[in-house]
């Protein structure tokens, strides 16, 4: 039988904190994998549609395990579109890291490692990608760890992510809903539609960008 592929196209691996979720704030290894068959307008991580270093896992692990920070988070570009980053996740969570996976969608997250996290990013229509999104994976979302992500760039972006919410009974499938406004719009507008809104969700700024500035990557 042919060994399983024990590598990755990696754009960068870095430490940091996390920018978004819940989890905001937390000392966090990054593993940004390379390639997107996404094109959301205001992506800010077009740097990972190509290029990349393929890495065997043990390098990577090599490196996370320099830094001693047990929390990785696994994104992109998208992550889930390589097949051996399930592997590779599993193995993470052998080695008793807490992981996370940041993912736009359009990928089942169905054979992602159970004591993995996801943070399950639902495009809405100003992304100009909404058509694709994979609906299935809402039901496969575990209340007690993971989480929905909603980029708002206006009002009618806003509304759709409240018809996902209520038609999908987000309330009581995932652990957190996100609103993460695109940044540069007006955020003390919807941290008043937010604060009205009656919905369980939580405005999620882009921390990392309030640090380190409009053009830092994504983290």
């Amino acid at each position: 039988m042919q060994n399983p592929d024990r590598t990755l196209r990696i754009t960068e691996i870095f430490l940091s904190i996390q920018g978004e979720s819940s989890h905001a704030g937390r000392p966090c290894s990054f593993v940004r994998l390379t390639g997107c068959p996404m094109r959301c307008v205001w992506c800010d991580s077009e740097y990972t549609f190509t290029g990349g270093e393929r890495m065997a896992f043990d390098d990577i692990f090599e490196k996370l395990d320099e830094w001693g920070c047990k929390l990785v988070e696994v994104t992109g570009g998208e992550p889930l579109a390589q097949k051996s980053v399930f592997p590779f996740i599993t193995e993470l969570c052998d080695r008793g890291y807490e992981v996370l996976i940041e993912t736009g969608g359009f990928v089942s997250t169905e054979n992602v490692d159970p004591r993995a996290s996801i943070i399950l990013d639902v495009k809405c229509p100003a992304s100009g990608e909404a058509e694709r999104n994979h609906w299935p994976n809402i039901e496969n979302l575990r209340v007690e760890k993971d989480e929905v992500k909603f980029v708002v760039a206006n009002t009618a972006d806003w509304d759709f992510a409240k018809t996902v919410i209520e038609k999908y009974g987000l309330a009581s499938r995932a652990k957190e809903i996100l609103i993460s406004p695109v940044h540069g719009v007006d955020m003390r507008s919807f941290a008043e539609t937010v604060s009205q809104s009656g919905l369980k969700v939580r405005m999620n700024l882009q921390l990392h960008k309030y640090i380190w500035g409009a053009d830092v990557h994504g983290v």
